[in-house]
């Protein structure tokens, strides 16, 4: 059922939203004369790497800097790329993925190798269902890129602020999943695109009634300022060690 649900939504979107994505990319490609897409190494279920598909929001060839974290001042970002980040139109081309079986609607968001290489055992488990557009984790941090605004490290501060929340948003999605949670999720995240503290709210309640941890739930509300934290599964002894390689 999530998988014929995931193709009539894809291709229902893609037709859709054709027009939207045609103007998207004839901007994108006029701003350089670049591809408007960008085509990403990413690892999805049972850790099977595949390309997941992303209208372009930076110059060319930004992956080649080695930096895999983006805050809202990266200078790479293009003037485009700007809006198409802020009104996350960027995603929408990830309904072709959808479409392939290579990702869901709803699941954890498909990380890079290199960051997949730094899971502990517990955060393995994000890879037992095919990753999503979105999840808990897209709603509570989709200011990701303005929490990392500023930082000098982007990829350490995400591993210390962010990560440990998205693995323990991501365990308790897996954990969770059903269609009815889907569903849920999808209208919050087209709440999320109106109101982010309605969703947030609403997001809350809806981790408590599927009986996610006490922090789990405090910290998706997202009134308190985000402290280094332990990934699920790593333990301190091995924390610093372990952002060497980061």
């Amino acid at each position: 059922m999530k998988r014929l649900f995931d193709i009539v939504v894809a291709g229902t979107g893609l037709a859709v939203f054709s027009p939207l994505l045609l103007i998207v990319g004839a901007l994108i490609w006029l701003q350089d004369f670049g591809s408007p897409f960008y085509r990403g190494e990413r690892v999805g279920q049972r850790g099977r790497p595949f390309r997941m598909l992303k209208f372009r929001s930076m110059v060319a060839r930004a992956d080649r800097t080695g930096v895999r974290s983006t805050a809202g001042d990266d200078r790479r970002i293009t003037r485009v790329g700007h809006v198409v980040r802020r009104l996350k139109l960027d995603e929408l081309a990830q309904l072709w993925n959808v479409l392939k079986g290579e990702m869901s609607l709803v699941g954890p968001r498909p990380n890079v190798p290199t960051e997949v290489a730094l899971y502990s055992q517990a955060e393995r488990g994000l890879l037992e269902v095919r990753p999503g557009i979105t999840d808990f984790a897209s709603i509570v941090f989709s200011d990701e890129s303005e929490i990392l605004r500023g930082s000098k490290d982007p990829d350490r501060d995400y591993n210390l602020l962010i990560r440990p929340w998205k693995s323990r948003l991501g365990l308790h999605y897996v954990d969770m999943r059903s269609m009815q949670l889907d569903v849920r999720l999808i209208l919050l995240t087209a709440l999320a695109a109106v109101t982010r503290a309605r969703a947030l709210r609403a997001l809350q309640q809806l981790l408590l009634r599927t009986g996610a941890p006490p922090e789990v739930v405090r910290a998706a509300g997202r009134s308190e300022r985000l402290r280094p934290t332990l990934p699920p599964g790593v333990a301190e002894a091995d924390w610093e060690k372990h952002l060497t390689y980061v």
